[in-house]
């Protein structure tokens, strides 16, 4: 008797190896690219400024927001069982970029999402286009009522991150539940920051890979 409850246990074992194997090689080790290293080295810099802030530009609170930021950043990265998801709440089409992840080499592609949709975690959400125009709030450490733009910018996500993007009631503004990464203009790195309004980004169709 004690040898088949061994042996049943054994199975029992096994067979959820097998059946935990897919979801195991499906999960992205995202401590192997480039985000996980530069969300160290930033890590890394804001400690050296804090230990000796000479002539900062930040405040001691702002250094501590933005530390926060990036170890939520990195523990994404460390933990997150699949790649990034761009959720649009804002009540109007939200352009993203997004790629397949193993066709990162092509780069990112500008996609409209429509709201209430959340991309497809079969693909990668690098971030979000936000017109100018529009009313922006955390894009600077303790910003909470928002900023109108005065240029397109992109909104850049580490993989991993679920982002959600909501317009709030009372100020308008659009809100992010997770600080972004980076924020791009036109001409930096390699993403395309084209000059739409957001008449026009409304009147696409939205066609960006979503979860059905």
């Amino acid at each position: 008797m004690k040898l088949f409850k061994i042996a049943l246990v054994a199975l029992v074992l096994l067979v959820n190896l097998v059946v935990a194997q897919p979801s195991w090689a499906g999960r992205p080790n995202l401590t192997q690219g480039s985000d996980y290293t530069e969300v160290n080295q930033a890590i890394n810099k804001l400690l050296n400024i804090k230990d000796e802030p000479g002539d900062s530009q930040y405040t001691p609170d702002e250094i501590e927001q933005q530390l926060g930021d990036l170890k939520l950043q990195k523990y994404i990265l460390e933990t997150a069982q699949d790649w990034a998801q761009c959720r649009n709440e804002t009540g109007k089409t939200l352009a993203v970029y997004a790629h397949k992840p193993k066709k990162a080499l092509q780069g990112n592609t500008l996609y409209f999402l429509g709201t209430g949709q959340i991309t497809d975690d079969d693909w990668d959400c690098d971030g979000v286009y936000l017109p100018s125009g529009t009313k922006v709030a955390g894009l600077t450490p303790g910003d909470t009522q928002g900023q109108e733009l005065v240029e397109p910018l992109a909104i850049k996500i580490v993989d991993g991150t679920q982002l959600v993007a909501k317009t709030n009631p009372e100020t308008g503004a659009v809100e992010f539940n997770v600080a972004p990464a980076k924020v791009l203009k036109a001409g930096d790195v390699n993403w395309s920051v084209p000059n739409l309004s957001q008449a026009e980004i409304d009147a696409a169709k939205p066609n960006a890979p979503i979860n059905d």
